[in-house]
């Protein structure tokens, strides 16, 4: 349980320090670009003119930071 615990603040963490520009990747496998963030959401560019609104939970990782 306590290693559970610590993972999950790890990611809260994560999520909570995502920032524009950052390079992210969702639970789905697609990558892109953060341009907007909100309370509960993110807007994501995954291509020229494509622009996707996700939970924050959908975020697997963050790739590269801006």
């Amino acid at each position: 349980i306590r290693p559970q615990k610590k993972q999950e603040k790890e990611r809260q963490l994560m999520l909570k320090n995502i920032k524009k520009n950052d390079e992210v990747v969702t639970t789905g496998g697609i990558h892109g670009v953060v341009l907007n963030l909100k309370d509960k959401t993110v807007t994501v560019r995954i291509d020229d003119n494509v622009k996707v609104e996700i939970d924050r939970s959908a975020i697997s990782r963050i790739e590269k930071i801006a």
